[in-house]
């Protein structure tokens, strides 16, 4: 595997796991994040999964819907001291 691959990868899995944790963390469900970012839900299901390589615009709106920034989405290690 290339390691621009790899790199994507690693991204998509970091913004998977902040995205489902501050969507639960907000009590929100899939479905209203969704309606909150103007995005469907299988989409942020697919992002959850990180089954997408998301755009600028859609990170913003994501981030803009659980009020953070585009950085907490990406940053790795957030949620690692919770259990």
């Amino acid at each position: 595997m290339k390691q621009r691959t790899k790199s994507n990868l690693k991204l998509r899995k970091v913004l998977a796991h902040n995205l489902r944790a501050y969507r639960e963390r907000e009590h929100l469900s899939q479905e209203k994040l969704a309606e909150m970012s103007d995005l469907h839900r299988t989409y942020i299901g697919s992002v959850e999964r990180a089954e997408r390589n998301v755009t600028l615009s859609t990170l913003s709106a994501l981030a803009q819907a659980l009020d953070i920034s585009v950085p907490q989405l990406l940053t790795p290690g957030i949620f690692d001291d919770e259990a």
